[in-house]
């Protein structure tokens, strides 16, 4: 029997943990949140207090059943989930379902928190216990609740007014509004004109070049010299002037110095990371957590780096020790400042303002743990590494010298600017990366001159540029610029990008983000009906609201109070008085030249289309798809017209299929018959003809056959070829095979019995939702609605202390409805084409899309 029980968040890092604690602790995972609010209206009920209507995650039953078997057999209990608001409001979340089941009568409850997974820093928790923090519970539960609010009434709004599947969030809506501004930046954007002087000299046979700064007298702006004429006058009398040289009027020598940068917070660790190692947002996070969970060394799993969702840059003391002295003994003591680096967090939140994130041990070099990491652990580490040890470093330490050059004695003059890196310091270990090209500070050098000396002039250059407009945001900008507005935090901006573009509110041209038509339609809807709750500002004064709710400044509940009111009247207006049709934004583009009906743009069930027609006309509509690449706001009348050209009718196959091509919901295909094959990434569904059609149909027909192995068509099962190998369907459930097992030897029964024996399809609703299926009365009490405004202390600081039961809460949940998801459209046929997605095709429809 183990005396103790340790909670903590993932089974990876709980093994490592375990095996510091000893056998007289028990440690086990909870494996995330254990409980989250029921899947339907009325979750959070403003009317009574914003009570919150909790159940158990149904993927976690299992686990809270295992947890609450090994609770009977132990002392006391350990919550060490993770050291955020978010690992505090899991503890409390199990605490409550524990609780309600009457375990934890006669039993201590302790919480402990620890910022990395060594033995020190564990052994150290164990023995430091506290409360859990109610004050980073209700700001948790604050955060959760408005997130709720706004995504159940604004996401269906959306469905209802724009298309169904579309979704508005507290910060999400906010980081979307920052891409389509970029976006209308860039395209209303003009280019200017300006020239630039370059007077291309020597000295002591080295080469370097001086900028025109001045001519006549007065200094140049940057659209001074707007066009040619300007430029190549001034070139001319600026060579007349020189005579083939250059007098050097002044000379100024300076010493620069450089500190390095601050270690890492969550968010610069997901900037550099896309800077330097292409890491997007959540892969960067996902292998930050590997690192901090434990790997095995050799001699066990050990964290190698300290919690990875922090907002603070300061370094504990013992920290700091060890990186001076690793210095000196790898760079030098010439390289260690005389006192250490301190740098201060900007995070007012004293509860979350802890490390930055370092190596556990910066003795653990890189290179010497490289063969036990994934690439992307070992290129993560080094990062964090590298930048650790740098920040403890000296400046780094350039010469630089300007001169300034005129022609003769006239009032025009040139300026050259050199530097030279004397001392690199923390160069020598770490530079930080940039979004966009920059002048660098590697060495640039002049030759030596003194005022009164003459250099020889080559030529003067005149060349033309052009403004360029502001660019795309990369994540790493993005990150940046959300987390300069105060917009959400570090830990969450990963699964907010994440949304984005699972929402297809994004997509990506190259690293930089572009908005698509529907985001741009979602933005526009938001930012014009919603304005307030896009803003920046308001965004950032929710955000800092939610921080001081965390540090026990303020109450959760009229937070809210404040912001539902205005909310929920201002959703219930745009719900009664925005038609659908000014909310998808639809363009008239002109007059269909063979039928006389106006031909528009909008965005449809599946995406933006062309119609030709109104839902009052006697003749139904027809809908056209736009073609990729092709947008709603800048499409014309003859290239919508152009897509009423397809389908296109290509002839038959040999067995008498007829054969078309068309562009549908996934993309160009070909039909034949009633089934559909996609066309290569070199077709064009405009110009490509039978010979080639059919070759695309004779390969799908072959991968077809190749995927089909037997069939038992009176039970409907099928055992086919897959991705992953052969498996037995009956179109509701799929039986892999076993191994040993030949695929062509299966009988009736034995594939009714894998079949049975498979686990059900998991449903595409709300992830984790919990199913309406009545329950055990032995869990019924674990489900009971909890309000953290009438939850009371729920742990104690000293161990082994007994605890007594928080009062429970007064209202009843209901049974969680099954969480539903809306399909939309035709299913998908073949591997790429669609079947009857009409709507996207030029034919006429039922879809009543002026509605």
């Amino acid at each position: 029997m183990s005396k103790h029980l340790v909670i903590v968040e993932s089974p990876a890092k709980g093994k490592t943990i375990e095996k510091y604690l000893g056998p007289d602790y028990q440690v086990m995972a909870s494996y995330g949140h254990v409980r989250d609010l029921v899947p339907k209206e009325g979750a959070v009920d403003p009317e009574n207090g914003f009570r919150m209507k909790y159940d158990v995650i149904e993927r976690s039953e299992k686990q809270i059943e295992a947890i609450a078997k090994a609770l009977k057999k132990s002392d006391d209990l350990i919550l060490a989930t993770d050291p955020d608001r978010e690992g505090e409001a899991i503890s409390w979340h199990l605490y409550e379902v524990l609780r309600d089941r009457g375990l934890l009568e006669g039993r201590g409850v302790h919480r402990v928190v620890f910022h990395e997974i060594t033995k020190k820093a564990i052994q150290q928790a164990i023995e430091e216990p506290r409360d859990l923090a109610k004050p980073l519970i209700d700001a948790q539960q604050a955060r959760r609740a408005l997130d709720y609010l706004v995504g159940f009434n604004l996401s269906p709004l959306l469905w209802r007014k724009i298309k169904r599947g579309l979704s508005a969030g507290r910060v999400q809506s906010p980081a979307l509004r920052m891409i389509c501004e970029r976006e209308n930046e860039i395209e209303a954007f003009v280019p200017r004109e300006y020239w630039t002087l370059d007077a291309k000299t020597e000295r002591q046979g080295q080469p370097f070049t001086a900028r025109l700064t001045h001519l006549d007298g007065n200094k140049l702006g940057q659209f001074d010299l707007n066009n040619a004429d300007l430029a190549h006058d001034a070139q001319k009398r600026l060579t007349e002037a020189a005579g083939g040289e250059l007098k050097v009027a002044k000379v100024e020598k300076k010493q620069r110095r450089r500190n390095p940068a601050a270690p890492f917070t969550t968010s610069t660790l997901q900037q550099e990371a896309s800077r330097k190692l292409g890491f997007t947002a959540s892969r960067t996070m996902r292998t930050a957590q590997q690192l901090y969970e434990g790997i095995d060394l050799g001699s066990g799993a050990i964290g190698l780096i300290t919690y990875m969702r922090t907002d603070s840059v300061a370094l504990a003391g013992e920290a700091i020790a060890e990186i001076r002295g690793l210095i000196e003994e790898r760079f030098g003591a010439n390289n260690v400042p005389d006192s250490p680096r301190q740098y201060k967090t900007k995070s007012k939140n004293a509860q979350e303002a802890h490390e930055a994130i370092r190596p556990t041990s910066v003795r653990r070099l890189p290179n010497e743990v490289r063969a036990r990491l994934t690439s992307d652990q070992a290129r993560l580490y080094d990062l964090i590494w590298k930048r650790t040890v740098a920040c403890q470093m000296i400046h780094a330490t350039f010469d630089t010298v300007a001169a300034d050059l005129v022609p003769g004695d006239s009032r025009h003059q040139f300026r050259a600017t050199g530097s030279t890196l004397v001392d690199p310091g923390f160069i020598a270990v770490y530079q930080e990366g940039r979004d966009d090209a920059q002048d660098d500070d590697e060495d640039k050098r002049l030759p030596e001159m003194a005022e009164g000396d003459t250099v020889k002039l080559e030529e003067v250059t005149a060349d033309q540029h052009f403004t360029e407009p502001p660019p795309r945001y990369t994540e790493a900008s993005l990150v940046k610029t959300l987390e300069e507005y105060g917009i959400g935090r570090p830990s969450t901006y990963a699964s907010i990008i994440s949304t984005l573009q699972s929402r297809e509110y994004v997509e990506m041209d190259g690293k930089r983000f572009i908005p698509t038509d529907t985001g741009r339609i979602v933005n526009s809807f938001l930012t014009q009906h919603f304005d307030r709750y896009v803003d920046y500002d308001f965004t950032a004064k929710l955000e800092d609201e939610l921080d001081a709710i965390s540090r026990g400044e303020k109450d959760w509940v009229p937070v809210l109070e404040d912001f539902w009111g205005d909310f929920r009247d201002q959703v219930k207006e745009k719900e009664e008085n925005v038609t659908r049709a000014e909310a998808v934004q639809s363009r008239e583009l002109g007059t269909d030249p063979q039928s006389g009906r106006p031909v528009s743009v909008r965005l449809g069930r599946f995406g933006p289309i062309v119609q030709i027609g109104t839902k009052d006309d006697e003749e139904k509509p027809r809908f056209a798809g736009l073609l990729p690449g092709q947008k709603m706001d800048k499409i014309t009348l003859d290239e919508a017209l152009e897509l009423f050209k397809l389908p296109r009718d290509l002839g038959e196959t040999p067995e008498g299929e007829p054969v078309m091509v068309n562009i549908g919901r996934f993309g160009p295909y070909v039909k034949y018959g009633s089934k559909y094959a996609s066309l290569g990434p070199d077709d064009d569904v405009w110009t490509i003809e039978l010979p080639r059609a059919l070759e695309i149909v004779a390969e799908k027909k072959q991968k077809d056959a190749e995927r089909f192995i037997k069939s038992f068509d009176e039970e409907g099962i099928q055992v086919l070829n897959g991705r992953y190998g052969p498996y037995v369907t009956d179109g509701k459930k799929n039986a892999k095979i076993p191994k040993e097992t030949d695929p062509k030897s299966l009988t009736l029964a034995q594939c009714q019995e894998l079949i049975a024996a498979a686990p059900e399809r998991k449903g595409r609703g709300r992830k984790g939702a919990s199913k309406s299926t009545a329950k055990s009365s032995g869990k019924a009490a674990s489900k009971s609605a909890s309000n953290s405004s009438t939850t009371k202390k729920a742990a104690t600081s000293k161990a082994g202390t007994k605890k007594t039961a928080a009062k429970k809460s007064t209202s009843k949940k209901a049974p969680a409805k099954k969480a539903t998801t809306a399909k939309s459209g035709s299913a998908k046929s073949g591997s790429g084409g669609n079947a009857g997605d009409s709507r996207l095709s030029a034919q006429p429809s039922g879809d009543r899309g002026s509605e």
